[in-house]
């Protein structure tokens, strides 16, 4: 009891600290979760879902001292956000813009890449994956950057409007309720019978997909010349899947050596990311930025923080965990717990400093981003960055001294 008491003591006597000047302590406000593109996507798509309003617990936004236009920020070239409608390929989205921005920086040639060329194949090493393992394996809409650069190198890539993957008339995704639906309904189905023939299953799943997105050309013209989806890749895009590397930070792995990202999204288990400690991981993307290149981001947005409506930012209450006190403790404690989930990729664009601390300009294909004066975007604080992202991509010119770090160790 005495321990107990002490501890007590010792959590009233932290609660009851001054403020350092200037230092910002964050409001509370309790309010429905509405995300009225959200809705009005539904609309157009399907019939519109109901859901019983509730409200949650959230920053008090009004009071965040935070950029208030896109203008603010010193920005790298990018393709204007698109969205993703109701489907899970925020990492698809992301990364593609991504690289957009990389064929941009090496050569100024502006490209718009198909999202859906590497979805379609994505969808079909998964149900490969879902043989194999006796369907043991994750299926689901989710993946992970590092996909990307693997379906680039089995499958090359096509411009956008060679295959959008969207029906006639359509202007938003759903595969929800239709093309993801209907393959795990078929994957469950292939376990419950015991079906383990590869062929036949990823011949189902493929006319599956043909069904919803249609089937990706076999050729492309461009300038005059049909190429292959490689040869596009290799004669048009002329990105090297080998140069971008991909980095976490996670205390339960040793750093500067090779880890697994443990999370669903991974359902391959790659091992491909390179484990630094938190402020190496957060100092390479503010070097990056400053240094030209952009980078892709994956972590959580499912946070108090993390407003769905305007002002359309991202921040650490100053009642979840201070500033000061964001480590790897504070990062590893939430992952464990579950209160931070990789549930979302993004590209980062830009970066603006106020009072000494970095904002990140966000490109972001989810609907709520377009619920917010400057639609298709979010504005992230350098704090929500070091606790709430998980792992990020970027070109290896951008990180030679984390890479030369990493060879030693």
């Amino acid at each position: 009891m005495r321990r107990c008491a002490f501890a007590l003591a010792a959590l009233l006597a932290l609660s009851t600290l001054p403020l350092a000047a200037g230092e910002r302590r964050d409001g509370v406000v309790f309010a429905e979760r509405v995300d009225a593109k959200l809705d009005a996507i539904r609309a157009e798509v399907r019939t519109k879902e109901t859901v019983p309003p509730k409200k949650r617990m959230w920053v008090d936004f009004a009071a965040v001292d935070a950029p208030k236009s896109v203008s603010e920020f010193a920005k790298l070239w990018h393709q204007p956000p698109v969205r993703q409608g109701l489907s899970g390929m925020c990492w698809c989205f992301s990364t593609t813009s991504f690289l957009e921005s990389e064929v941009y920086r090496l050569t100024k040639r502006e490209l718009k890449l198909s999202v859906l060329h590497t979805v379609y194949w994505e969808h079909v090493e998964k149900a490969k994956e879902w043989v194999r393992s006796r369907g043991t394996s994750v299926y689901g809409e989710g993946s992970q950057p590092a996909a990307v650069l693997r379906a680039l190198r089995e499958h090359g890539a096509l411009p956008a409007e060679a295959y959008t993957g969207l029906k006639v008339g359509k202007s938003e995704h759903d595969h929800e309720a239709t093309l993801y639906a209907e393959i795990r309904a078929y994957l469950d189905g292939v376990k419950s019978a015991g079906a383990w023939n590869e062929a036949a299953a990823v011949s189902t799943v493929r006319a599956i997909l043909d069904h919803w997105l249609g089937a990706p050309p076999e050729t492309v013209v461009v300038d005059g010349a049909a190429m292959t989806p490689k040869e596009y890749l290799a004669k048009v895009v002329r990105l090297d899947p080998d140069d971008y590397v991909a980095f976490l930070s996670t205390m339960e792995q040793p750093y500067w050596e090779k880890a697994e990202y443990a999370v669903p999204d991974n359902w391959w288990h790659g091992k491909e990311y390179l484990n630094v400690p938190l402020d190496d991981f957060l100092a390479a993307i503010k070097g990056a930025i400053r240094g030209g290149y952009s980078v892709v981001v994956a972590g959580d947005m499912s946070e108090p923080g993390y407003s769905i409506g305007p002002p359309g930012i991202a921040v650490v209450p100053t009642w979840d965990v201070p500033s000061a006190w964001i480590d790897e403790a504070a990062r590893a404690f939430r992952f464990a717990n579950g209160s931070t989930t990789d549930d979302h990729g993004l590209h980062v664009v830009g970066v603006t400093t106020r009072k000494g601390k970095d904002w990140f300009l966000v490109k972001d294909s989810w609907s709520s981003s377009w619920n917010n004066d400057h639609p298709g975007y979010y504005f992230f604080h350098e704090d929500y960055v070091k606790l709430k992202m998980l792992a990020f991509l970027v070109h290896r010119d951008a990180v030679k001294e984390l890479l030369a770090r990493v060879k030693k160790g």
